[in-house]
């Protein structure tokens, strides 16, 4: 008896502890939706979209306004930094491919769905031409291609996007695909503003791919999207859109420094 009301003494207090260091991830949703609600008090006509990017902080602008993207725009881009970077990025094709395949199946409407089947003919078509001329160009190999490891933001990237992938939730489906798409909008539209190169075709097509009246009807569609979902969500779930968002914006960063060698 002595040992069973010591067991039952240490449970109690080991409960009491946990409480007070680790507070209940129910509490932190409620919290983090509860600032989902102050914003939408705030702001007239407030977007999901714009409080997740709001939530990011100073991430999401140093993400947009990076060096790469500025020396990718003067055209003062090492030729190695592009190499790494093109190779890396060039990993996510086939996880992004099963992602936004993922969101357009759990869409819900065929109205909703053409738009994504349309992205993905554009990722699969002109978007892949761009790596394999530019690979020929700056003298990438099919050895480099094939046995240049994985960086770790990048398999942490392709992680996260098979993850939301088979997670079945349009929400952290779109959530990924937002920052994916977003950020290189607004950093491409940024630096497009100080004019387009016209050389070489690797900088300059890249920052045309990701800038413009095409491309933007893009975001304002998935932002559109995931808007749509937020008055549904229970506050664990925006507090998982909101994890997943910072994250995805957090790794954005690290690959541009990763490209960087930083």
């Amino acid at each position: 008896r002595r040992r069973r009301a010591w067991l039952k003494l240490l449970g109690i207090t080991v409960q009491l502890v946990c409480s007070r260091i680790l507070p209940p991830v129910q509490h932190m949703a409620e919290e983090v939706a509860q600032r989902w609600k102050t914003y939408c008090g705030v702001e007239s006509g407030a977007r999901f979209t714009d409080w997740l990017q709001q939530e990011a902080g100073k991430d999401w602008e140093e993400v947009v306004c990076h060096k790469f993207t500025d020396q990718l725009a003067d055209t003062t881009v090492d030729v190695e930094v592009m190499k790494r970077y093109l190779i890396q990025d060039h990993r996510f094709i086939d996880s992004f491919v099963v992602l936004l395949s993922s969101a357009v199946a759990h869409m819900r409407s065929l109205e909703d769905r053409i738009p994504g089947c349309q992205f993905l003919g554009l990722i699969t078509g002109k978007e892949n031409t761009y790596f394999e001329r530019s690979f020929v160009a700056l003298g990438v190999s099919e050895s480099d291609r094939a046995t240049v490891p994985d960086a770790p933001v990048t398999e942490a990237f392709i992680r996260l996007m098979r993850s939301a992938a088979s997670a079945g939730d349009l929400s952290q489906m779109l959530s990924v695909l937002v920052v994916a798409e977003w950020s290189y909008l607004s950093w491409g539209e940024r630096v497009l503003a100080k004019g387009l190169p016209t050389e070489p075709f690797w900088c300059k097509e890249w920052i045309e791919l990701h800038s413009g009246e095409g491309f933007r009807g893009v975001i304002e569609y998935l932002r559109g999207l995931l808007d749509k979902e937020a008055p549904m969500l229970s506050d664990a779930a925006v507090a998982a859109c909101r994890d997943t968002f910072v994250q995805t914006v957090a790794l954005e960063l690290q690959f541009f420094n990763m490209a960087m060698g930083s």
